[in-house]
Formats: structure tokens, sequence, C-alpha cells
């Protein structure tokens, strides 16, 4: 069977720069939106041109310009967006509905796969404001998406290691200590933490997947679905040293809100969720694939091998 045609936008972004490298290495043909919005951003303008020489395809066009996306896609069989949703980077999920414009003109894309990447929004329906945003403005993409026909896969990533693993999964910090922790609540909730780099290999893998076709694609890779606990005390194996141990309840956790910058206090939300009411592990897959099950020849990265690298 020939392999899909992929256009990837956000293709220089910290997911969008994987799934390039994935699909070019999986022999997919491969597109790169090309903004002219990147003006003299010299180091994406290198990473593209980097791509370009690995054998992806540079294609101009905005979504500023209706026409441009539409002639952009009808080159294509997938589209792949991976625009950023993370408020501490930037936030433009709702850009996506002029994709999906974009997409119904054109008529021939067998599959979309909208900028999801975390937490399934369509289970987290009493989301805290303002975190919730997050949550519904993907959730208005994806009635976009369906009202039009178009056919999808939805990735719910989890999280990803580099943010979650890290910080032990403590908010604000991406670099573990060697000292000590501060567990958010009794510490004992359970999410899941996925390598980047697997979740672009997945994603990739989907594409071409009738198995996939208009549902959800979980991302649950068995040894890293660890509570926060578990986490530390694999960090604690790799350094050969105990960490000092505080403990942050909800009320205290939730307390800074006010003074935080809207920006921060989205993240707040988040991590609540997940740490707290460990939103991502406390429920049964029902309508949709498990990853790690449905392709079992990925050797995804374990928690554990992933901190070595912070050692």
């Amino acid at each position: 069977m020939a392999k899909s045609k992929v256009l990837i936008i956000g293709g220089t972004g910290y997911l969008g720069k994987r799934l390039v490298k994935a699909s070019l290495a999986n022999g997919n043909e491969t597109y790169i939106l090309q903004r002219p919005e990147i003006g003299v951003d010299i180091e994406k303008v290198e990473m593209l041109i980097s791509f370009k020489m690995q054998g992806a395809h540079l294609l101009t066009a905005s979504f500023n310009d209706h026409q441009s996306l539409v002639e952009a896609v009808k080159l294509v069989d997938v589209v792949i967006c991976a625009i950023s949703g993370v408020h501490i980077r930037s936030h433009h999920i709702l850009l996506q509905l002029k994709l999906v414009d974009a997409i119904k003109e054109a008529g021939n894309i067998k599959r979309f796969l909208p900028s999801e990447f975390g937490t399934d929004p369509a289970r987290i329906e009493n989301a805290m404001e303002p975190g919730r945003v997050t949550f519904d403005d993907k959730m208005v993409v994806r009635k976009a998406i369906e009202e039009a026909g178009i056919p999808f896969t939805y990735v719910s990533a989890n999280c990803f290691a580099g943010y979650f693993l890290g910080g032990l999964c403590q908010i604000g910090h991406i670099l573990p200590s060697r000292d000590s922790v501060v567990l958010l609540g009794d510490g004992n909730q359970k999410a899941i933490y996925v390598d980047e780099d697997d979740i672009a290999t997945y994603t990739i893998k989907t594409i071409d997947d009738p198995r996939t076709l208009n549902k959800t694609l979980y991302l649950r890779p068995p040894k890293n679905i660890l509570s926060q606990r578990e986490v530390v005390q694999i960090w604690e194996k790799l350094i050969g040293k105990e960490l000092k141990k505080s403990t942050l309840s909800k009320e205290e956790f939730l307390a800074p809100m006010k003074e935080l910058e809207y920006a921060e206090q989205v993240g707040l939300c988040h991590y609540y969720h997940v740490c707290y009411e460990g939103c991502l592990a406390n429920f049964e897959i029902e309508e949709g694939e498990e990853a790690s099950k449905r392709y079992p020849e990925v050797q995804y990265t374990t928690v554990e091998h992933y901190m070595k690298r912070y050692v």
C-alpha cells in the first residue's frame, strides 16, 4: 500500500519537528507549511532548510490566505497540525478553524489530525477556569471537523516527558533536583508520561491505519503509567540518593492562582487535574484505541530509560 503524503503544520515547533522527522523516517512524502509570518526567525528558517535537505517539501501558505491553504492541502492525503496549545509558549488552537475550512473546500483529505496531543478534552468536562479554555477550544475544533464530515484521528498523548519527568512532576521545573522534591497531595495519583519522539512515531503509525479512523488514539505505554512518588523513586535509584520530601495540599497548590499571569494560571489548572485528580489514568478506554497495544513493534522509551539523561 502506498504511504500517504503528509502535510505538517507547525513543523518547527516542539512536537512538530519530531513529527517531520518521524514522517521522513517512515518514508512518507513529507510537506511542511512554511508561513511568511516566520520573518527573520533564523533558527526556524534553518530548521526548515535542514528538513528540506533531508527530503521534505516546503509549501508557502498562511492562515491569513485561505486560497494558499486550500492549494497546500490539495497536494497531500493527510494533514497533521501541531500548532501550540500551551499558553506558556503560545495558544493558537482556534486558528485551526481556518484549516478546517480549507480542508473542507479541498475535499481530498483522507485524514486530519488536529493539534491535540495532551489530555482528551472530551473527558474533562468539569475542568477548572481558566485552564478549561484549552479543552473548550479543542472541542470547538473537533465539532467543526465532525460537522464538516472530515475524516480524523485525535491523538491523546497525555504528559510530555520533557515537561513532567524532567521536573519530577513539579510545575515550573524541567530539570530534576538532587536534593528535594515537593509531592503534590499524597503523590499517589497515576499519570502517563510519553517521550515526545514516541508521540511522533505513534502519530505517524496511525495515519494509514483504518482501525483508528474517526477515533481517538490514546498513548498509554504500560510501564509509563506511574504516580509522582514512583517517578521520584526511579530518580532516587538512578542517583543513589534519597530526596527530602515535603507535601503540598490541593488548597496550598491553588492558593497562588490569583497572583499568577494568565498563562501560568492555565498551566496550574492542568497540573491540578493531572496530579491531584489523576484525570489521565482514571478511566478505561471505551471508544478508541491504545497505541502500545495497536503498534507493539514500537519500542517505546520507558520512564526509567528517559530519566537516565538527567543523571
